[in-house]
This record gives structure tokens, sequence and C-alpha cells, in this order.
């Protein structure tokens, strides 16, 4: 009995440990004092059924109303009184609700914004009211503080926003003040958001005239000398806030950093989300749809705030995606093709219902777009943060201390009204069911907040259990403040029928705390909390900024104090302040853990120098050179077809080819068309500049994609034919639409048509690459095999085509079955490469196979055998391949492009993607079921279900309709319980396991490493590759571009890529450069990418799908080019620094592109040996 009392009191004491070691603990309401609920209870006049927002919930504002320097709490609430709590320190709160008088007015409010709106140094409260039909039920409160009583030591509020012009009725969820005509007073927008009865996600053209009862408002502080006091007037038609929508979130910041305030709205259901950009002369302009390429579609709350602390405004909102697939699978979404089409029909953007984080990558050169306006890359499933089920306000602050903004989401719903087993429900029970039998069928999501540690690489972590904050509620509004003046911040939630969360943050008490510094702001007299200043913190190498904006997250406000967490650094090398007027103060050698006072007083003039006019590695050369090129196709519904596809196979266009097409030892360019419209070409002029010609039969449609392009001399008189593959998957399997296209040139760059034999292989094919395979002395063709149209994944075959042209008759051989077998039936074949893999002076060839790995099949000397290697293992999306020597070692590396990291769809070793593909219910088609890993519950053990919901599998397959009645059934069922392992053993299947961009390594004896590409690199998919040395340091630095905006409707599109260029610094280190750095911007749907000289210049074109071509020159032209002559196979570079590289000579590489050959002799390089296979042809030096 003895023992196990000892162990009791171990294990109590244990626990007791454990609970300690949380970061963030709740305090007891009885405890602090802190007893507020927002209890909401349905009747039959207001219900979840007919008024949707009933379960909103309410907001929390932090403001010190009584000057004491302790953050005080203030509630709203829906059907129940507000409250005020006073601060008495060690987190005791007492309830002053009625001697303040601030209880509400019994009306339905919301959001609470804390003011000081007189100037006077005593904070106020202005509470927005909502949902009640009567119009003075819903007038907006101003609660003026009058000063602490005396006697009591209780601030007390007087009511006067009728006084103050603030008296407004427009259902209003959220007011942020701020300064929006830079004339030094406070101004405000005030958040709109009626439920009318019209249905709000009918498309429809958008309302812009102001005239909808949900159009936001933008009012003018005017101050009235009679009353002392400002008086607000509407002036939103004026500034052209006209825009409907339902707002959720408001956010001010300086998005695009000219000096004057902008404004972001997160508009719930349909309406478009709203950045107003501020146009400097009392008017703004919606240019949400310029920033930003898709936002949440129930958009909630967001934040603005600098995640990776490159001083850059970066932008979260949240949805109500949950993380576990059986939530996953019970929520509804209506996104569909049709979606896509009416979105574009009616004018609004694409909107996913999930939780979005966009990264500010900092502004675009004017030279690649005329607004100043910064580019940004949607990454939540990148970073991690994109999950958080039904979410209301997100926060970014540094909850550690450690110097990065962490993740803070509420969420919760007391009766989910998106549950398709409910709306199937709903739609037949409603006429006749009591509305109490119908209340109780709607499921209820209780569960707990999210918070993520930020990684400081663009990631995070799920801290929610580590943390201590893993207990369900129904959360709403929340707002951070150092409660206890211990130096780390506390979190305050308004919960809805459930107490109110006081999170007390624990990191001052750890073992080894972090450090942090706070400030305090005094403004002006009109201004005095000093809103819209910059503070910019650097301490040892970090570098922290933040806007001062107290309106954040969702109908809330946080403290007017801000803080920065600086790790363990016990020092400040600098802060400086930077007031709204410009003028600033700067203090230096600061130490931690204090509190800073800054006066605006104390500032002086702000000689901010403008950064030196650096030169941008490249200049957009695409309006000189005169190429106005947009690449456009039919829209073909590959889901039609397929239903079940993650992507088209029909929007890979357009395929790039660059040589000398005239002869006149300038280069020009083939550029292939996309069904109906045929390839082009472009011809260089004496000045740069390109000439459209179009090659023959481009009069009649041609009815497949026009896939790889290969100039070469087939005929072997001295001139650069055009070899077209034709791909795509329009068109029935083997039908005539899928021939190829050979055009004979007479050497002075016009073209005829070949027909012959070798054009006549109606295989769907993706890639062409030439090759003296056979070292007879001309150029034989690799021809990749991409698709069997509406059989996608089973495998197809690849080419080896042996050329045996004579005496100018142009004739290509199919070896394959006798040179390389294997390439029957190889797979899906996206790219391919010669190359001299295992550095043994023989051409091998590598292939980038789609769900599966990069294939090697070795020169024998007599053919190509398969040969297993270390990247066997390594199974993806590969879409594009590059040959370079990396690390200058005098072997080949190679970059592969891949589908990267920031998508639904994520893979690994341990929990791969799936593909099966079998006739499943017998109907004699070919059904395709995807699958992946998820949690089966939030937290849960993760297992492997099917991708597709129920009403889309039942399309596919409607024989399983009986199975699942329902969609909790199917929400349930793992890929083994919806084929049994007898049912799937005859299937075809495939995996996929590696997604990542990535460069590999060859290590010699065909041993080869794989290496991630940083993480700007892993945004998206990645096609288009270039490999040069652009800074001529004497290492070979990427260009890439990319993104697929061809995913399945309900996968959303993957458009984060703007095109990114990686400089390799030392020990094969990429660093990425902004697009301001780079002067390289590709926003839209990259594809293939080719290198040519113009100009004695290195340039660079950009294919995009459905959009425009885009033409780089590097500004750098040091060096010379030296033309490569088509039999020449490779070359080694002797380096100044006494290292060596290989390059080798491609005729084809990449995606669907063909770059220009050359040697660029730029002043890295000492001299160049150049090889026909292992004979040296030449010596080139500088």
């Amino acid at each position: 009995m003895k023992h196990i009392f000892i162990i009791a009191i171990v294990c109590v004491f244990g626990l007791a440990c454990s609970q300690s070691t949380s970061l963030l603990q709740e305090v007891d309401p009885e405890k602090s004092g802190l007893q507020f609920s927002n209890t909401i209870i349905e009747n039959q006049e207001l219900n979840v059924l007919n008024y949707e927002y009933i379960y909103n919930g309410g907001g929390v504002g932090i403001g010190d109303f009584n000057n004491d320097s302790l953050p005080d709490i203030y509630f709203t609430g829906n059907r129940t009184p507000n409250k005020l709590f006073l601060n008495k320190g060690n987190l005791k709160f007492e309830d002053i609700t009625e001697q303040a008088g601030v209880s509400g007015n019994g009306k339905w409010s919301k959001g609470a914004s804390i003011i000081d709106i007189n100037n006077d140094g005593l904070s106020d409260i202005y509470v927005c009211a909502a949902v009640l039909s009567d119009s003075n039920a819903r007038k907006n409160l101003l609660y003026v503080n009058q000063g602490v009583n005396a006697t009591t030591g209780i601030p007390v509020f007087k009511e006067m926003a009728k006084e103050y012009g603030l008296d407004d009725v427009s259902n209003t969820h959220m007011a942020a003040f701020f300064d929006y005509d830079n004339d030094g007073d406070l101004d405000v927008y005030l958040l709109v958001n009626d439920l009318d009865g019209t249905y709000p996600n009918e498309f429809r053209p958008i309302r812009k005239d102001g005239s909808w009862p949900n159009t936001d408002k933008l009012l003018e502080n005017r101050f009235d000398s009679t009353l002392q006091h400002p008086v607000y007037t509407d002036v939103s038609a004026k500034a052209g806030i006209l825009i409907e929508g339902h707002g959720l979130g408001v956010s001010i910041a300086d998005i695009n950093q000219d000096g004057w305030k902008d404004i972001y709205i997160s508009n719930d259901y349909l309406s478009n989300n709203i950045l107003y950009i501020n146009n400097k002369n009392g008017t703004f302009t919606d240019q949400c749809a310029t920033y930003l390429k898709h936002t949440s579609k129930n958009a909630m709350g967001n934040d603005i705030a600098d995640i990776n602390n490159d001083g850059l405004a970066d932008i979260i909102e949240t949805d109500m995606m949950p993380a576990d697939n059986y939530r996953q699978k019970m929520m509804h979404s209506d996104i569909s093709y049709q979606t896509f089409q009416n979105s574009d029909r009616y004018g609004y953007m694409y909107q996913y219902p999930r939780n979005t984080l966009q990264l500010n990558q900092g502004l675009i050169s004017q030279k690649n777009d005329s607004l100043r306006r910064p580019a940004f890359s949607e990454i939540a499933y990148f970073s991690g943060v994109a999950h958080t089920d039904w979410s209301w306000a997100p926060l970014l602050f540094d909850v550690n201390n450690d110097g990065w903004r962490d993740l803070f989401v509420t969420n919760g719903l007391p009766k989910d009204m998106s549950d398709k087993d409910f709306m199937s429900y709903r739609s037949n029970a409603v006429a006749n069911a009591p509305l109490e039998e119908v209340l109780k069928q709607l499921p209820v999501v209780k569960i707990s907040n999210y918070v993520f540690q930020n990684n400081g690489d663009l990631s995070f972590t799920d801290r929610t259990k580590e943390w201590g904050i893993d207990f369900p509620t129904f959360s709403a509004g929340m707002a951070y403040a150092d409660l206890d003046g211990d130096g780390d911040l506390d979190v305050v939630i308004n919960n809805t029928n459930m107490p109110a969360t006081l999170l007390e943050n624990k990191e001052r008490q750890q073992k080894e705390p972090s450090n942090f510094i706070r400030i305090g702001l005094t403004g002006t007299a009109q201004n005095i909390s000093g809103l819209g200043a910059w503070v910019h913190v650097y301490a040892k190498g970090m570098h922290q900024v933040i806007e001062h904006s107290p309106y954040r997250g969702y109908l809330s406000t946080i403290e007017n104090t801000l803080h920065f967490g600086i790790a363990d650094h016990t020092s400040i090398d600098s802060i400086r302040v930077i007031w709204p007027d410009g003028t600033s103060e700067i203090r230096k050698n600061i130490p931690a853990n204090q509190i800073l006072r800054f006066s605006i007083s104390n500032a002086g003039l702000y000689d901010q120098a403008s950064p030196a006019a650096t030169m941008t590695l490249f200049e957009d050369i695409t309006a000189a050179s005169g190429v106005n090129y947009g690449f456009s196709e039919v829209d073909f519904i590959d889901f039609d077809i397929q239903r079940l596809l993650l992507h088209k196979l029909t929007q890979y266009g357009p395929s790039l080819a660059a040589g000398d097409l005239n002869g006149d030892g300038k280069d020009d360019f083939v550029v292939g068309g996309g069904s109906p419209f045929h390839a082009s070409t472009f011809i260089q002029g004496a000045n740069g500049r390109f000439t459209r010609n179009y090659l023959p039969g481009y009069k009649s449609p041609q009815y497949q994609d026009d896939a790889g392009i290969s100039l070469l001399d087939a005929d072997g008189d001295g001139d650069l034919d055009i070899f077209i593959v034709s791909g795509g998957a329009e068109n029935q399997p083997q039908t005539k639409a899928y021939t190829d296209h050979f055009y004979l040139n007479d050497g002075k760059g016009n073209f005829t048509e070949l027909t012959a034999d070798f054009t006549n292989n109606r295989t769907t094919k993706s890639c062409i690459s030439a090759f003296d395979y056979d070292q007879d002395g001309d150029l034989d063709l690799f021809i990749g095999g991409r698709v069997i149209p509406g059989r996608y994944p089973m495998p197809t075959n690849s080419f080896i085509y042996r050329n045996d042209s004579e005496k100018g008759k142009v004739v290509f051989t199919d070896v394959t079955s006798k040179v390389a077998p294997d390439l029957l039936n190889i797979g899906m074949i996206t790219a391919a490469l010669w190359t001299d893999a295992d550095a043994d002076g023989k051409t091998d060839l590598l292939l980038a196979t789609d769900w599966g790995s990069i294939q090697l099949l070795k020169n024998t000397g007599t053919g190509f055998k398969k040969t297993n290697t270390s990247l066997t293992a390594f199974t993806g999306w590969w879409n594009s391949l590059v040959a370079v020597d990396l690390d200058n070692d005098g072997d080949m590396d190679y970059v592969a492009g891949n589908y990267g990291r920031n998508g639904f769809l994520q893979a690994s070793e341990q929990y791969p993607l799936k593909v099966y593909a079998k006739d499943f219910d017998n109907n004699s088609s070919l059904d395709v079921v995807f699958s992946h890993w998820l949690p089966s519950i939030i937290y849960g053990e993760k297992k492997e279900y099917p991708v597709a919901g129920r009403d889309l599998i039942l399309r596919e397959m409607s024989v399983l309709k009986e199975r699942f009645p329902n969609y909790a059934g199917y929400a349930k069922t793992e890929m083994t319980q919806l084929f049994s392992p007898e049912v799937l053993k005859d299937a075809y299947q495939l995996s996929a396991n590696y997604l990542q961009n990535c460069w590999i390594e060859n290590k010699g004896s065909l041993n080869f490493e794989m290496h991630a590409l940083p993480a700007a690199a892993q945004m998206g998919p990645v096609y288009g590759i270039i490999a040069r040395d652009l800074d001529m340091d004497g290492r070979k630095d990427l260009i890439l571009t990319g993104n697929e905006y061809s995913m399945a409707p309900y996968l959303g599109r993957q458009d984060a890529l703007n095109g990114l260029v990686l400089l390799n610094k030392q020990n094969n280190v990429f660093e990425a450069q902004s697009i301001a750095a780079s002067g390289f911007y590709t926003p839209a749907n990259g594809r293939s990418l080719v290198e040519l000289v113009i100009q004695n210049r290195l340039s660079v074109i950009a294919g995009q799908n459905r959009d425009m071509l885009k033409m780089f020159s590097l500004q750098n032209n040091n060096g010379s080019f030296v033309k490569v002559n088509p039999l020449e196979t490779h070359a080694i570079v002797y380096l100044k620094d006494g290292k060596k590289r290989k390059e080798e000579f491609s005729w084809g590489q990449g995606f669907l592109s063909q770059s220009t050959n050359y040697m660029h002799l730029n002043p890295s390089i000492a001299s160049v040996d150049i090889f026909i296979g292992t004979k040296k042809s030449r010596t080139l030096k500088p």
C-alpha cells in the first residue's frame, strides 16, 4: 500500500510538472473573475435555419480604460449584455459594466473597436450593432470615456454615437479607425454585412454602384470647432467605396508601401474579397484581383503582418476547411468546373473554402507592371495552416518571444449548416418536422482552437497540444495583450454558449525564457495613439516590423502597446519609429525586457535614403521585342471524360524552340499552338524585334495541341527544319488528329509541310529531343509518349527514331523495339534528356515520368537498357529535366521539376499518393480512383482514403450509391473498405512518394542524391527550367517557371509561383532572388522556357498557358557567345578559380523546350574544350 501511495504521489507530481510546461494555460473564470458567456438561445423567429449568422459570435476589445498600465477587457454579446472587466493585476478582473454604463443597450453587438475618439488620453469604445430588424436597435454605440470616478476608481462612459455621427444603422460588423486622407486625424471604415434574404452564392453581375445594403462605408473625420470633437461624415460614394460584399474581416495596412493606408476586406459567400488601394486623392480602387490570384471563399477574419521578417505585409484569412478526412467529406462545397466558368463570366475571383496565406514577394518592377504594387504568393498549404475547421479569428503574434510571429486561430460552431447529410435531410424534412426536431439534426463543431509555431522558414508547426490549448470550444473574437505585465502575450477569447477563455502565457516563467521589447506610442493631438506608425526593431541580424493598427482578426481590438519577442538577444541594436507624417525617431543599443515610449514630439525629419538604383538581373523586353503573343486554345474539359482526374491533360502549351531559322546568324523561335491554332515562327530582325510568320495549314483548324518541338537539320542542307509532335487529349486514342507535323526549311525561313510515314505516329505525345545516338553524323530523335486519352494513367509507348535521311529525302525510322524495347509501355513520359549520366563516354537517356520515377535507360553501346538507380525510389509527378554541373565537379547533375509542396495533396515515403485503375463497376470503361492519407479524426491516426468526395465518385461509379446512401458512411470509408484486396489485385496501381522540386547530385557510378530546392521553389509545380551562370561567378544558376491552373476544381489551382531566379552560392546553397532583384516575373500558368541571344545579350522566352509570352534579357552582357555545332556533344569549362565543369549540349530539355546551343564565355572562364563524343573538336578562350 505504501508503494502504491508513493507511485500516486509521483504520478500526480509528474502530471503537475507536465502541465506547468505548457506555454499557454487556461485561467479558471472563478479565479480570474472574467465571467462572460455569449449565450444564444434560438427560437421560432430567430434561429440558424432562417439566419445563418446567428452563431457568428462576438468580439473582444482591449484597452487601458483607467490608465493604470493594465490592459482591461471588453466583450460584446449578441443576446447577452456586453461586459467590461477592469484589470486588477495578477490576472484578476472586476466586472464594472453597470457602473461604467457600457452594457450595449440590448443590441446585438458585434465588433468592439477601441479608440481614443477625442484624443483626450482616455480610451473609448465603439460597438458595432447588427441583426435586429428594428433600425434603431442596429444603431452603433460610441461609449466616450468620461474619466475615472474619484470615489469608485472606475471609469465612466457616456454613449455619444449620434453626437459624433457614428450612430450608423447598417448591420455593421466591425469598425477600423485610420487616416485615409493623410490629414492627420482618424477616419473610420465600417464593415457592413446584411443577409437580406437573397441567395448569397448566386452568380450575377457584381453590384459596384453602392446601391446594395451590404456595401461598406467610409466616414471622414471632420472636426467640429463648436462641439470640440470630431463629427463623422459618410464619404463612401465620393471615395469609391461602392462594391457589395458580406464582410467579416477588415484590416488596414499600407500594402504597396506608398505612404497611404489601404483597406483589405474578407467577404463571406460568393462576394469577392476587396482590396481598396488608396489612390492618394481621397479615393480608392479595388485591386484585389490584380494583387491576389485567389482568396478564401467563405472568408472570415483576417490579419496582416510580416511572417518572415522581410519587412513586407503578408495576409492571413480564415475559412472553414477541416483537417480530418471525416469532416472534409461531410462539408458542403459547391466548387465545380462550372464555378470557374461562371467566375470568369461575371468577374468573380477564384475562391476556395480554406484558409489562405498570402506571402508578399515585394514590389514588381514597373517595367514588368505599370502599377507600383507587390506580388503575392498564396502558400497556406506549404506553410501547413490551410485547414483549421470552421475558423473565425486569425492572429499573427509572437507567442513564444522567439522573434517570429506565430499563428493563433479560433474556431467552432454550435450548429453546422454545411453538413451534407443535414442538407439532404433538411431538403426533405423542414416542411413537416417541428423546428426543435430539425435543429437537433444539426451536427456540432466543437473542437480546440489552433496555435501554430512559426519555424522561420515560411512553415508553421501545429503546437495546439504542446502549448496547452487542446480543449474544445465555440470560439469567435479574440485579442492578445500582456495582461499580467510579465513580458509575454496573453490571449482572451469570446466564446459562444460557454465561458470566455483567458490563456495565460507562461513563456517568461520558462527555465530559459526568451526576451522582449515593448513599445508605446504617443502621437499628435489628432491621433494620440499614433495609429498608422511603423516600428522597426533590429537585433543581431533580426529585423522585425509592425504597422500599428489594433483592429485585427475578427470583431476585435488588440492592445495598443507593440510587442516584439527577440529570442535570446539581451539587447536591441536599434529601434526606428516612422510616424504617419513621415517624421522618425531612432534609438540604439537598448537593453531588452522593458517598455519604451516614443513620442512624435521627439521625432525629426526622416530622410529615408532612396535605395541605390540597383540593376536587376533581367530586363523585361517583351514590348521592345515586338512580340505581342498570347497563347490561346479551346477550353476542353477533361473532367467530362475522366471525372476523377486530378488535373487536365490538355493545358500544357505553349511549347517553344529557339534557333536560327533563316540563316542570318540571329536567333529566331517557334511557338507551338493549342487546338485549334497552329504553330508560328518569330524571326528576329536587325533591331532585336521579331516578326511573326504562320506555318503552312494555319488557315484550317488543327484538332490537337502541339507538344514538343525539335529544330534540327534533318535533311543535311544546312538549315533548321521543324518537327512538332502532337499531344493533348481532346480526341480518341490513335486518331488522325495526333499525327505529327514536319516542316522543311528552304534556308530562308520559309517552310513546307512534309507528310511521311514517320509523321503518322498517332500516340499522344509530350516531348521530343534530338541526339546522334548512333554516331553516324546526323541527329536522331527520342519522342515521349504522354497518355492514352481517356485511359489515364495507363502506360503508353515512347520511341526512338533513327535518322535515315539521304540525298535530301527526310526519313526517320522507328527503331524502338530494336534499340530500346524498354520504352514500350514505359509509362507516361513528361520530359527527356540525352545525357552521359555515368560519365562513361556514352550518352544515356534520362526520362521524367508522371506517377513514376526519373528513369535511366543506359547506353550499352548497342542499345538502351532500363537500369535501376537510386532515383528509382523517388516516385512523383515529374514535369521537367535539365542537365547541369551545379557543383563544378566534372559530371552531370540534374534539376527536376515536380509538383512542389504547396498543394492539398501531399506525399511522403510513409504516406504516398496512390492511383488505382480498373473497370471497377464492370461497365466497359476505365475507372480511376486516387487516394491520399489523412487523419480519420482531428489528430487521429492517418489512414488511406479516396481523394474524391461522395458526389464525385458516384458520378463516376453510380453502382456505389447503394453502398453509400448517405455522406457519413462514405466519409468513414478507407480505401481498403472501398475496394477489397481481391478487387484491387488486378488493378493497375501507381504511387507518388516525393513531390519536391529538386536538384540531383551525381555522386558517380549511377549513385544520385536528391536535394530539395529552397522553399521559394516549392510553392508550385515547376515546368520551365534554365541553368545558366547569371551573375558570372563560375557557378550555374537556375531560372524556374511553373504553376498548374488546370487542377480539378475542388483541389484549387496552383498559382503561387511568379517565376523564380535561384543564384548558386558556395557549397551548392541556392539563394532565391526577389522579383525586384531578378527582374524576372512570370506570374501566370508557366510552361516552356528557352534561352537565345538577342542583340548579343542572353535572353529568355517564357511560355504561359492561356497568357502572354514574356521575354527577358540579362542586363550584364559581359562576355561573348559562340554557337555550338549540331554534332558537338559537350564541353569542359576551365574556370579561373581552378575548378572545371562539364556542359552538355542539348537539342531539347526542360519542359517542351529547346534552347539555342552556345557557349557563353563570361569573365569567370579561363578556357573551354569542346567535344564530339570523346574527341575534342576545338578550344575556346574569352
